[in-house]
Parts: C-alpha cells; sequence; structure tokens
C-alpha cells in the first residue's frame, strides 16, 4: 500500500439501493456520497439493513440501483476497487493455515502449500507492518486473538489500496482497548490513503468520537450528518434515545 495524501477528490456515490427480499422491503432507496479522506459510520438499530447495504455494494444480494465511484479531479468514472473486512470469519482452532498462507492464497496465484517466495513474503511482512501485525506471519489463524485477527484481515482489504474500504462490524467480540486500537488504525488509514471508509458499528460512543459523517438507517436514511447532527437528532432520539 504506497501512502499518499488523501485528495478529497474522489467519490464513491451509492444511488437508489432499494433491497426485497419477496415482499419484505429490506432496502428502500438508499443514496449515499461516501469521500476519501472521510469514515462514514452506519448505524442503525437491528433489522435496519445495515449489513445487507453492505452485501449490496460488494455484489452479494440482488438489488436495484448502482455504485459508482467518481474521480473529480480527472471528471471521471472508474471500475471501483473495494476492500472488505467481514464482521467474523469462522476458523477452525487447530488449523495449521498461517498469517502467510491466508495473506498469499489472496495476493497471488502460486499455490500456498509449495515452498515460500521469499519476495511475496517480504512484501506480506512489509504490509502486516503498517498494522503492527509483522510479528505474526508465521502465526497459526487459529491461534491469533480477536485483535490481531482484524490487524491481519485490515492489512489484506488495503493490499492493493482500495478506493472503498468496507468494515461490517470489524471489532466485534474485541474488548475495549483492541476496539480503540483499531479506531485508531482506521483514523490513520483515513488520514494517509486515498480511499473512502464506510464502517459499521454500535458503539455509538467511539462513532462520536471517530467519525467525520454518521448514516442513520431505518430500511432507508432517515438522517445523516456530522455525529453531533445526528446523535441530536429527533430521528436518532426516536431510535436510541438521548446520547450523552
Amino acid at each position: 500500500m504506497s501512502e499518499s495524501v488523501a485528495c478529497g477528490l474522489h467519490c464513491t456515490k451509492i444511488n437508489h439501493i432499494s433491497v426485497k427480499f419477496g415482499k419484505e422491503v429490506v432496502l428502500k432507496d438508499v443514496n449515499l456520497h461516501v469521500h476519501c479522506g472521510q469514515l462514514t459510520v452506519i448505524i442503525g438499530r437491528n433489522g435496519a439493513g445495515k449489513s445487507t447495504l453492505l452485501k449490496a455494494i460488494l455484489g452479494e444480494v440482488e438489488h436495484t440501483g448502482n455504485i459508482v465511484f467518481t474521480d473529480m479531479k480527472e471528471n471521471i468514472t472508474k471500475r471501483i476497487k473495494i476492500g472488505y473486512v467481514p464482521q467474523s470469519i469462522h476458523i477452525e482452532k487447530h488449523m495449521p493455515t498461517t498469517v502467510y498462507d491466508l495473506f498469499a492464497s489472496c495476493i497471488c496465484h502460486v499455490p500456498v502449500f509449495l515452498k515460500k517466495d521469499k519476495k511475496i513474503y517480504q512484501e506480506i511482512k512489509e504490509q502486516l507492518k503498517l498494522f503492527g501485525a509483522e510479528k505474526l506471519i508465521d502465526k497459526s489463524i487459529g491461534d491469533l486473538s480477536g485483535g490481531e485477527l482484524q490487524r491481519v484481515l485490515l492489512a489484506i482489504a488495503t493490499k492493493p489500496t482500495p478506493n472503498l474500504l468496507i468494515l461490517d462490524e470489524p471489532v466485534s467480540g474485541i474488548d475495549k482497548n483492541g476496539t480503540e486500537d483499531f479506531y485508531e488504525l482506521v483514523n490513520d488509514l483515513k488520514q494517509k490513503y486515498d480511499m473512502s471508509i464506510l464502517l459499521v458499528s454500535h458503539d455509538l460512543d467511539l462513532v462520536k468520537k471517530y467519525a467525520d459523517k454518521v448514516v442513520l438507517l431505518d430500511k432507508e436514511v432517515v438522517k445523516e450528518g456530522t455525529p453531533e447532527e445526528v446523535f441530536h437528532s429527533l430521528e436518532f432520539q426516536n431510535r436510541f434515545g438521548s446520547l450523552k
């Protein structure tokens, strides 16, 4: 991942996204602009459609509407590159797969059961180093803590550097210190690299601290703006009560 100052001139436009499961409307005409150099956080009650929206953006569920990545500096649209960190991945505790094995399988076409490639090994180690995880490279995936695993997944999701980084409740099951550390990592990414970051979270205190923009979703966008604007809105209070 090469470092570049966020220019603010790249925008992911989510246009008129709607999703139905049978007759049930799960998402209704969702429109969002997610700018580079910003952390946009989606909040909402359970069943509000947050994860479904992410799946629609990733192309994992059938939907109407589209997603467009626009380079406003050059005034052109491009095919979007998306990085994704899921809420959790299923890992057998005693699986022999190492961090290197997992990472290498994602970035190269050489079977990982063959002899380690020194160049790829060093490349992966350098990417992990950006997230303070280089010492984990030979560790078994099943032996990682929740916080360690999320650092590894974040390193994988940002190689190559995506236009849009999607994080689906990435700190679920991680302790308070690990959660704060993860948000600090995301904040660092936002400031250093030219990418948009879209995160789903239930941790409203950290959202208030780190988000540039908050989107309150309840099958449709019912309020968006700064954390201050959203958390003090009637729409938010009607769903969550007041936030101290």
